[in-house]
This record gives structure tokens, C-alpha cells and sequence, in this order.
């Protein structure tokens, strides 16, 4: 999707992307905009996430620095536009009346009572070939069924779907006016940013002073000078559960079946597993979503896809590791999984993609046993290199300066066990690293 989402913006009208993310996806967004071709102007470094508004503006101040009149058009990475005719013909409407100053706010005609997006009203109802940018009345937060019923039959409403269009200034003066707090405590994180491999870091400091608030509450809901470009040639944020069924092949029995899944008596169900030795099997289900994680499964009825967030605040209350560590960690040289926790060891698998390598590190609280499984591993334990191929091994002792690397053209796979007093990922120190990471 984040691929997609900047394919949308890549033709010859648009300049070079800026990209916001974070530190630890940092590797991943510049390894996928290069997979299809895309050279940003910039990627901004978080040092922590603070909701959208103060990441619009720090991508504003950034772009003020070279062209304040040029045009913004902000759009998350996680949207499906399937018809990118469609998107740059309400592209082209919008632009109009962001010359003129406006605002413009993308959204979406609904198809139907949505309770998990928020809504734009208008002034008038949308008509099938609505060709211009319209005036909004209001945003609507999120609203409960009876509500989205009558909303959708009045034809006066529109998806939010947090895709904006202004230029430079004009939502720099926004946040001026309506939000002037969070310029005091962006504008020092850009002023003070750091060059690190090609990302630009924000200074921690200043922007940890942001309020986490998006960019509706903070400039869109206050501001008179909007408009609305409608679009009705499909889009989906796959907000929940729910919106990833609607998106999907179903049988004829409205069921989607992804990974290792098994349908018996079904309908109207989303029956999806994530990992190849974990299958799913449903028996007489109806309007139920079953997914299965390799660290945890959810079950629940369709209607109750916007409360899985209410599955992750009690997942953290109780000190749950499944609702803050991913089961893949990825990394700028590959990824690592956990397959083995316990007290004292820990065993993982680690896949090293061809050419990279791991830092030079220690460890003051474990020790380290390496198999390799698939490939070629090139190990420096102390003052001695070795080349190890599959099924060899080598030990490496407590607190024993080491690195790995995969000098051949193939991912190169190894099991790690680990055993010690501590097996956390902070306890690494670090003496050189290509990714300049601390």
C-alpha cells in the first residue's frame, strides 16, 4: 500500500515525494520507493510519533525552506485508490481552489452507514457528476449507526478520508492562526534536524514538546477557508477487519479465506491466517472475523471490528508482549523472529539479506550460539574471521565483541540461541555500524 500510494504520485505534475516515518522504517521506505523507481526529496525521521498534525508540519516548514507557494498534497500510506485515473482527475479539480488559498479535504461518497470514519457535511447534496470543489459545512466525528444511516440518506455527507491539498503558506498560516503552540515546538525540530545516512532526523527534544493531535482538530475544524473535492471511484483505508473483508475475493458465500484457512458451513466471515503452520478452520460461522497471528488470534463478530483497539489497551494494561512487539522484527540488514522465549534463553531464526551486515556488537548478559541453515555467513568474533556454510556453527562467549555478515548473493538464514540473565534487545553495544544507528 505504501508503494501504491506513492505510484499515485509520480508523474510528471508532482515533484519528488517527503516522506515522514520513523526510525525503525527508515530502511524499509527507502528499499521500496527504490523497488519501483521513486528518489524522495526527503525523508523526516520522527523521534516519536505525535498524531498527524505535527508531522504535516514539519513536512510544510521543510518544503517552506525551498518553495512556499508550492502545493501539498498529503496523503497516508495506508489508503487503496484502485482507480489512479479517477484520483488525478479530483487531484486536478482541487488544485483550482488551493491556488486560490483554500484548503481542500478529499471525501469519499459513502456506500454505506460507516461508523468508523469520520464525516465531512456539506451544503448541498452530492450529484452523480459533481465536477468541482464544493463547500464544506462542518466535520462530523465518527458517528453511531442510526446517525450513519441518516447521514448517508441525506446525500450531504462525505467520508473523511485525510487526504488534503493547500500550499505551503497557506497551511503554515493555518497553524498560525488556529494552532500556534505546535509551530513553537516543530519549527526548533526542523531548525535543529540532523543528516544521517540520507534521512533528516528532527530534533527529539523539541518536537517530544508537540501535542499529539491531528490535523483535524488542530487546523481543519477551526478554518474557513475549505473545500471538498468528492470522489466516488472506490477507496478504502482498511481502518478494520472489516474493511480488509469488503476488499477481498470472497466465495460464494461471502467468506474470505486467506493463508492456511479452512471454510465448513460459513458465510459472511473473514477467516485469515498469517502464518504457514497455523490454519484456520471455521465451522458454521456467520459475520464472524477469525485471524490468526503467530503470537495471538482474534475472534470476533464483523459488527465489532472498531473495538480491537479496546483488545490492544488490555493487552497493554496486562504487560502483554503481543501488544507492542511485532512477531517479525525488521531490520536495515533483514528481519528476526522469536521462535523460543524463556527465563534464561531465547532461540531465534535471523535472515540477512545479500551483501548486508549486523553491527559490530557486545553484550554484557548473554551469550550466543550461531547455526547456520541457508547461505553463507561471514563471522568476526574478536581478533578472528570465518566463513561458515550450512549446518556448521561457532559460539559466541559473554561480552565477546562480534559481528555478522552475509557476504554471498542469497539470503543467508541462521538460528540464534541465546542464554543469559538478560536477553533484551537494548543489550547490545555498538563500536561501528553502517546504519549509524546509537
Amino acid at each position: 500500500m505504501f508503494q501504491a500510494s506513492a505510484k499515485l504520485m509520480s508523474d510528471h505534475k508532482y515533484g519528488q515525494p517527503v516522506i515522514l516515518t520513523n526510525s525503525d522504517f527508515r530502511f524499509i521506505v527507502t528499499e521500496q520507493l527504490a523497488e519501483i523507481g521513486i528518489d524522495p526529496s526527503a525523508v523526516l525521521i520522527e523521534p516519536e510519533g505525535r498524531n498527524t498534525a505535527p508531522a504535516i508540519l514539519a513536512a510544510a516548514l521543510w518544503l517552506h525552506k525551498e518553495n512556499p507557494d508550492a502545493l501539498m498534497l498529503v496523503t497516508p500510506s495506508d489508503h487503496i485508490i484502485p482507480d489512479s485515473d479517477a484520483f488525478q482527475k479530483a487531484v486536478d479539480l482541487a488544485v483550482n481552489a488551493a491556488l486560490k488559498g483554500n484548503m481542500v479535504t478529499f471525501g469519499i461518497k459513502p456506500t454505506y452507514p460507516e461508523t468508523g470514519y469520520g464525516y465531512l457535511q456539506l451544503k448541498e447534496s452530492v450529484g452523480e457528476d459533481c465536477n468541482q470543489a464544493m463547500d464544506l459545512t462542518c466535520f462530523v466525528e465518527k458517528p453511531d449507526e442510526d446517525k450513519a444511516k441518516q447521514m448517508l440518506a441525506s446525500g450531504h455527507y462525505l467520508w473523511n478520508a485525510g487526504i488534503f491539498l493547500f500550499s505551503v503558506k497557506t497551511i503554515i498560516e493555518a497553524f498560525k492562526t488556529h494552532c500556534p503552540d505546535l509551530i513553537k515546538a516543530v519549527q526548533p525540530a526542523i531548525d535543529h534536524s540532523k543528516h544521517d545516512l540520507g534521512f533528516l532526523r528532527l530534533e527529539a527534544e523539541a518536537f517530544g514538546k508537540a501535542d499529539s493531535i491531528s490535523i483535524d482538530y488542530a487546523v481543519m475544524e477551526k478554518a474557513d477557508n475549505l473545500s471538498v473535492v468528492p470522489f466516488s471511484a472506490g477507496w478504502s483505508d482498511l481502518g478494520g477487519w472489516d474493511a480488509v473483508w469488503r476488499e477481498s475475493e470472497k466465495d460464494e458465500n461471502d467468506v474470505s479465506l486467506s493463508g492456511p484457512s479452512t471454510s465448513i458451513d460459513c458465510k459472511n466471515s473473514l477467516l485469515r491466517s498469517e502464518h504457514a503452520n497455523l490454519e484456520v478452520v471455521g465451522i458454521g460461522l456467520d459475520n464472524i472475523m477469525a485471524i490468526a497471528m503467530p503470537d495471538a488470534v482474534l475472534v470476533a463478530d464483523m459488527s465489532r471490528a472498531q473495538d480491537v483497539k479496546k483488545a490492544v489497551s488490555s493487552l497493554k494494561a496486562k504487560q502483554a508482549r503481543q501488544a507492542v512487539a511485532f512477531p517479525i522484527d525488521h531490520r536495515p540488514w533483514g528481519c528476526f523472529e522469536t521462535l523460543v522465549l524463556d527465563d534464561r534463553f531465547q532461540v531465534k531464526r535471523i535472515i540477512v539479506k545479500p551483501g548486508r551486515s549486523l553491527s559490530l556488537q557486545s553484550h554484557f548478559h548473554r551469550s550466543e550460539h550461531w547455526i547456520v541453515v541457508a547461505g553463507t555467513a561471514k563471522v568476526t568474533i574478536g581478533d578472528e574471521v570465518k566463513l561458515l556454510t550450512e549446518n556448521q556453527s561457532v559460539y559466541i562467549p559473554l561480552g565477546e565483541v562480534h559481528r555478522l555478515e552475509n557476504p554471498g548473493q542469497i539470503p543467508m538464514v541462521l538460528i540464534e540461541v541465546q542464554t543469559g540473565s538478560y536477553l533484551g534487545e537494548d543489550d547490545i553495544v555498538r563500536y561501528e555500524d553502517e546504519y549509524a544507528r546509537e
